[in-house]
């Protein structure tokens, strides 16, 4: 998936006044991130959240109109970090499938955002779990997930096939208060 592709599909998910705080939680190499940017426009500032460092975008390497606008934070998503900005808030794309308890890590994240703000999911909706998804979220436990963590029942605002199997969903909820 590229940077174009994350757009479109991010794009579906994003509320009329997304605000310009908000963060990629698992941003691996910054495909969603980059989207992001893209998204919230000139003003705004995302962080881009990963626990390797290395694959953590290099931003030098970045068109010259995201620089100073993503902020790379080192941190495992499943533990404690500092964060220094509440969120409008944040994508989780293909992340929560790396934890065996989801509801509680979306939990700790969703705290991060302002009451009603965005919570974008990205996963697959898989049955059987593997190497590289080792704990699927099917589509059928995404709304328990979610709205275990604070948020509300989450809106399915597209879907993909994956060349994995099986398809990619894109969930998108608001924080409860």
């Amino acid at each position: 998936m590229d940077a174009r592709d994350a757009t479109k599909l991010l794009e579906s998910a994003m509320p009329d006044d997304p605000g310009t705080v908000w963060a990629d939680f698992g941003a691996g190499g910054g495909t969603f991130t980059r989207a992001l940017v893209e998204l919230l426009g000139p003003s705004a500032r995302v962080f881009a959240v990963d626990r390797d460092a290395v694959s953590l975008p290099s931003l030098d390497r970045w068109p010259v109109q995201f620089r100073g606008r993503v902020v790379p934070i080192v941190a495992d998503i499943s533990r404690s970090f500092d964060l220094p900005a509440v969120l409008d808030g944040a994508v989780i794309a293909n992340a929560l499938h790396y934890f065996r308890d989801p509801t509680a890590v979306l939990a700790s994240l969703v705290a991060r955002v302002t009451l009603g703000g965005r919570v974008v999911i990205m996963e697959y909706d898989r049955r059987a779990g593997n190497p590289w998804v080792p704990y699927p979220i099917p589509l059928a436990e995404i709304e328990a997930i979610a709205e275990g963590a604070g948020l509300s029942a989450p809106v399915i605002t597209a879907t993909r096939p994956s060349r994995y199997g099986g398809d990619l969903y894109v969930a998108a909820s608001d924080r409860r208060g």
